[in-house]
């Protein structure tokens, strides 16, 4: 019976995710893959729902002032994606990034807020790393009806799939397990992350991969065959794969760009491989992708700092915000002459391996 509702969920939340149609939402107009000319950059790694890390980090970097209001002027703050699951405090970690991005832009700089494995993870249904803490934030005075209402169709699905099988269907068991997976607040939650929803919206047109002053970030690394494609394609494809396609991505995950554990979202290697056997694939990696250095998050570093790897050509910047990894503090800031320092709130600013291409 478990397995049946393993299978139901999950194509429900693929038809809320969807929208109706498989309508793809707007995309930003603008070039992220070619930002060029920016004064200074800061990279803050994955946030899982910590709102207090992600302050505190924006706050000690300069990028906001005592009401989280942005006073980085020109800078253009990148945040590498997984701010949510984990934490029970997502939505305060998306409105914030979301007003940023506005604030930002005002002021003359920008908020690049990547997708992470985790973002795609809610979209494509799997929700194994929502806090259920989390639910409770979205509770309204519905929230009882509205999950009826959603257990109903969950059911008929399950009843077909036992009936379409030959198995036996046993309601008191499947609604017992549906509703220890399916708290109150869990639709409305559903909901706001759809193609159609607040937040569902503003997710789908995030970018995977963003390239400023020619410094690549993205969340989990690129094998030489995905930077092959270039900046704009893997944008476009993972965009596709998660709006048009989303069908097709949900009946094979593992072949898509947006969930393949060698996507751009999942792959370690970066973080992972021995240096000296994998330095020849990150040489083309850099070259595919008319850069200097990689920043990446996804891989916590074990030191809990801004780590280096490769000569300074791979950056990792995941110290391990939520307390679940320490509540480590830490961002990465590239000057106007392109060199890297890390920056932590007790110690003084750390300067990193020099990257041949600075300027």
């Amino acid at each position: 019976m478990g397995r049946l509702l393993r299978k139901a969920l999950p194509l429900l939340l693929a038809g809320l995710a969807a929208g109706p149609g498989l309508t793809p939402p707007a995309r930003a107009a603008d070039d992220v893959c070619a930002i060029e000319g920016v004064p200074r950059v800061v990279a803050v790694g994955d946030v899982h729902g910590s709102y207090e890390g992600l302050v505190a980090v924006l706050r000690m970097s300069g990028l906001v002032d005592e009401k989280t209001r942005w006073s980085g002027g020109r800078t253009h703050l990148v945040q590498v994606g997984d701010f949510l699951d984990r934490g029970k405090e997502t939505r305060a970690v998306l409105d914030l990034l979301m007003r940023l991005q506005k604030e930002a832009a005002k002021a003359g700089g920008r908020a690049h807020v990547l997708l992470g494995n985790h973002e795609v993870m809610n979209m494509l249904g799997d929700l194994r790393y929502v806090n259920p803490e989390e639910y409770v934030l979205f509770r309204t005075p519905r929230s009882a009806e509205l999950r009826e209402r959603f257990y109903e169709g969950a059911m008929r699905r399950a009843r077909d799939a036992a009936k379409a099988a030959g198995q036996e269907f046993d309601e008191p068991v499947f609604r017992a397990k549906f509703l220890e997976q399916a708290p109150l607040g869990f639709v409305e939650r559903t909901q706001a992350l759809s193609a159609e929803g607040e937040y569902g919206r503003w997710l789908r047109e995030r970018p995977v991969v963003v390239k400023i002053n020619r410094v690549v970030f993205l969340h989990g690394g690129l094998t030489p065959e995905t930077a092959s494609l270039g900046c704009a394609s893997i944008n476009t494809a993972v965009h596709r794969e998660l709006t048009e396609d989303l069908k097709k991505t949900l009946a094979e995950p593992l072949a898509t760009l947006a969930a393949g554990e060698r996507g751009p979202l999942w792959y370690r290697g970066l973080a992972q491989e021995d240096e000296t056997a994998f330095a020849p694939s990150v040489d083309k990696v850099l070259e595919a992708m008319g850069a200097r250095a990689v920043v990446v998050g996804h891989t916590v570093a074990a030191t809990g700092r801004i780590t280096t790897r490769f000569g300074g050509r791979v950056v990792m910047v995941d110290a391990g915000m939520n307390d679940v990894y320490g509540g480590h503090r830490a961002a990465l800031e590239m000057g106007k002459d392109g060199t890297f320092r890390a920056l932590y709130p007790d110690s003084p600013p750390v300067a990193l391996p020099a990257v041949a291409g600075a300027r």
